[in-house]
């Protein structure tokens, strides 16, 4: 009889957690602009790296302190996030879903070339600014850097879901998406919502751009990490902040279990099969509203 090892299976768990905290985060981003718009911006990854590497000029670059640089960095995300909504997404309103889907398809395509010209198509390590000593919790080891992301991760997310539900900007964003027309004759501008909406998702995808090429460095590939957010945001509902959190947790341990007991080859088929399977059974994700339009 094989004696199962809990101790190893407590390790893989946590780490799972902490990845998926920052698939949460990352689906966050897709959730607020989805909320106030309903459009799908398939380029939240490319706006992630964009994040990353404005962390990695301000703190390897000019070379301030991390956290000069990391504020720096979130500002940065917050003002693409703005330009983008202004300048490209803004000019679609009044056009089909799948118009909108596909011009953010573009956008990513705009910024993974972009940052082959400034930065180079190499990957790069961040400078090391969470320290490399292991955390205990109890017997079990854990990567500082895995512990980090997720407090700042589950930090973020808890601040939003009480700032839409206590916060005046936030009550505004759910009339927003609720109903544009009884906002608007509710006296909500509803083009600063929206381009409220973008600038708090350009924010959270470079947070957590930071956070992942943290873990990982970061590389004009690593925008793919959008991609695993989606499922997350699928699964758990595309206009839901709590389907978000949810489902990146999900997500993050699924793919740790499969990946350190099947191998990292099955991590995909695993986790597509639970969209599959989530979709078959509840379109619209597991918390998400039954009115969502689907493409």
């Amino acid at each position: 009889m094989i004696d199962f090892d809990w101790l190893f299976f407590l390790e893989v768990s946590l780490a799972g957690l902490g990845s998926g905290a920052l698939l949460a985060l990352t689906g966050l981003s897709f959730v607020l602009i989805y909320k106030a718009t309903r459009a799908v911006n398939l380029a939240i990854g490319e706006m992630l790296m964009i994040g990353a590497y404005a962390f990695f000029s301000f703190s390897a670059g000019l070379g301030l302190p991390w956290w000069a640089a990391v504020p720096a960095a979130l500002a940065c995300g917050g003002l693409l996030g703005a330009v983008i909504e202004r300048a490209v997404i803004r000019p679609m309103l009044g056009e089909s879903a799948i118009s909108v889907l596909m011009v953010t398809i573009g956008l990513g395509s705009v910024l993974i070339g972009a940052v082959e010209l400034l930065w180079g198509a190499d990957p790069a390590q961040l400078p090391d600014f969470m320290g490399t000593s292991p955390v205990f919790l109890g017997p079990a080891y854990v990567s500082r850097k895995i512990v980090i992301g997720f407090a700042v991760a589950a930090t973020v997310i808890t601040l939003f879901i009480l700032a839409f539900r206590f916060w005046r900007g936030g009550v505004a964003l759910r009339a927003t998406a609720t109903d544009q027309g009884a906002a608007y004759s509710c006296g909500i501008d509803v083009p600063v919502v929206f381009s409220m909406a973008w600038v708090f998702a350009g924010v959270a995808a470079a947070g957590a751009g930071i956070l992942v090429g943290a873990v990982g460095g970061i590389s004009p590939a690593m925008g793919i990490f959008g991609l695993s957010a989606l499922v997350v945001v699928i699964v758990g509902g595309l206009d839901s902040v709590v389907g978000a959190l949810i489902g990146g947790v999900l997500v993050g341990l699924i793919e740790a279990w499969t990946g350190t007991y099947l191998g990292g080859e099955f991590k995909t088929l695993i986790t597509f099969g639970l969209l599959i399977a989530v979709l078959m059974v509840r379109p619209y994700g597991l918390f998400g509203t039954v009115e969502i339009e689907r493409l």
